[in-house]
């Protein structure tokens, strides 16, 4: 018996959709967005993609929040980015502003964002930097802020830092 490799859209069925979908699903989360838009590129009719969503959702195989707390943790935790960076990047996989909040709420809620910065910060820091130069920092507020720390926090860290460079010098 030969295993199927692919499900062909020319079925367009809702339950050929359904299981295209849970084939993408065995490979990576995915939000109900994503889900359609592929289903929707790869040839499947609107009448077939809907009915599989829905499907998906009432069994809680296709949950975006689940989606959008999953990626916070990665963009928090792993990537370092900051709140607004995470916010930006949950909604652009489709995910609703509002479930992207709580999301990003739930999981930064349990995070020191300070810490966050100071780790984010130590890992843009190269061993020959000049901290006090002041286009070394212009370009670490920018990527910083870039990465989606709030402005004040990064002027805070990066002063922080200036000065603590500055006692070590005259530690010296």
């Amino acid at each position: 018996m030969q295993r199927r490799t692919t499900i062909d859209p020319s079925e367009n069925t809702p339950k050929a959709a359904w299981a295209a979908a849970v084939r993408m699903l065995g490979r990576r989360e995915l939000s109900v967005a994503q889900v359609r838009d592929r289903l929707a590129r790869k040839g499947w009719t609107d009448s077939a993609i809907e009915p599989a969503i829905e499907r998906l959702v009432a069994s809680g195989t296709l949950d975006d929040a689940r989606v959008a707390l999953a990626c916070a943790r990665t963009r928090s935790g792993v990537k370092r980015q900051g709140r607004d960076r995470v916010l930006r990047e949950i909604q652009a996989l489709g995910v609703s502003r509002d479930v992207a909040r709580a999301a990003v709420d739930e999981v930064f809620g349990a995070l020191n964002e300070v810490d966050l910065l100071r780790a984010a910060l130590d890992k843009r820091l190269r061993p020959r930097m000049v901290v006090s130069d002041p286009a070394v920092q212009r370009r670490l507020y920018a990527a910083l802020v870039r990465q989606g720390f709030d402005q004040r926090a990064v002027s805070l860290a990066i002063r922080e830092r200036v000065h603590k460079a500055r006692g070590g010098e005259s530690a010296k």
